[in-house]
């Protein structure tokens, strides 16, 4: 016995078509990322999903800002990321700039991770520094908070400075000396240790030991980076944060000491090698190890100028 096939009706049809593209356009709307508000005037914090890392963002945007660019400010070890936004504030208001100011905490960013890079770590304290993926180098998350920033912000095309200090100033040091930022300027100031400028000297606190950066290749585009270095003359004080390994400690007896010579380093090897070199030297008078005085400062102004 067979049995009968309903016929189905034209307006039958029509209808579950009608339900099928409404389906249809529900789950694409679901799927699309929904753009957040601009971030508001003054003081304020959010959340920036990194590659499924939440990081903390503190912000401040000047009342009177009209689309500037990004100042991505770097803590030191002292993670006080709130604080380092504060300090930003008289350059954000002086040039238009709109403040972001990341925690790196210290249970997901070490030292290694964050002061180093997350370019190399040792598998054992003693043992010599093994090269890690590009991949998961620590400055490709400074980038893509930048991103994330413009995203919210709706516009792709703003530049934005770095601008790291104490620990935040060691980990933008080795950030330009492994990766293109494209930041309009890279503002270290008063970091513990930088990438010395040689391939013999080993990582931290310059390229040996690593593979990857083995060649005059990488010092070529290390000096021709849009680095200025940030030094407080009265920076002096040898206290417990100034790292004291051999290689940090060659490069002077202090944290003015080490910008300097590490300056006439990277001076000379561009002069000697006829490379370019874009690297910028400004001291701040009589300012220690403050980032809010460092900050605060003339000197630290024109760096933006």
């Amino acid at each position: 016995m067979t049995s009968a096939i309903e016929p189905i009706s034209l307006r039958e049809i029509s209808r579950q078509a009608v339900f099928a593209i409404a389906a249809v356009c529900l789950i694409a709307f679901m799927a699309s990322p929904v753009r957040a508000d601009p971030i508001a005037v003054g003081k304020g914090q959010l959340t920036v999903d990194v590659d499924g890392t939440a990081m903390d963002v503190y912000t401040y945007k000047p009342e009177r800002y009209s689309g500037g660019a990004i100042l991505l400010t770097l803590h030191g070890v002292g993670r006080n990321a709130d604080g380092y936004r504060d300090s930003a504030i008289p350059l954000a208001e002086r040039h238009g700039l709109l403040v972001v100011a990341p925690r790196f905490d210290r249970e997901r960013f070490p030292s290694w991770r964050y002061q180093l890079g997350g370019i190399a770590r040792r598998p054992a304290r003693g043992a010599a520094y093994e090269a890690r993926p590009e991949n998961e180098h620590t400055g490709r998350i400074f980038l893509k908070i930048v991103d994330a920033i413009r995203t919210v912000e709706g516009r792709r095309d703003t530049p934005y400075y770095l601008l790291g200090h104490s620990g935040g100033g060691q980990a933008l040091s080795r950030m330009a000396g492994f990766m293109d930022t494209g930041a309009k300027r890279i503002i270290i100031a008063n970091p513990g240790s930088h990438l010395w400028p040689s391939l013999e000297i080993a990582f931290p606190d310059g390229y040996g030991g690593l593979p990857q950066a083995q060649s005059d290749d990488a010092l070529r585009r290390y000096l021709a980076q849009p680095i200025t270095l940030l030094l407080g003359t009265a920076d002096v004080k040898q206290d417990t944060d100034l790292p004291s390994r051999e290689g940090a400690a060659a490069q002077g007896a202090n944290r003015y000491e080490r910008g300097h010579n590490t300056y006439r380093a990277a001076q000379s090897l561009a002069k000697a090698r006829g490379w370019a070199f874009n690297w910028k030297l400004i001291e701040v008078p009589g300012v220690g190890h403050s980032a809010r005085r460092m900050f605060g400062s003339e000197a630290a102004a024109s760096a933006f100028e």
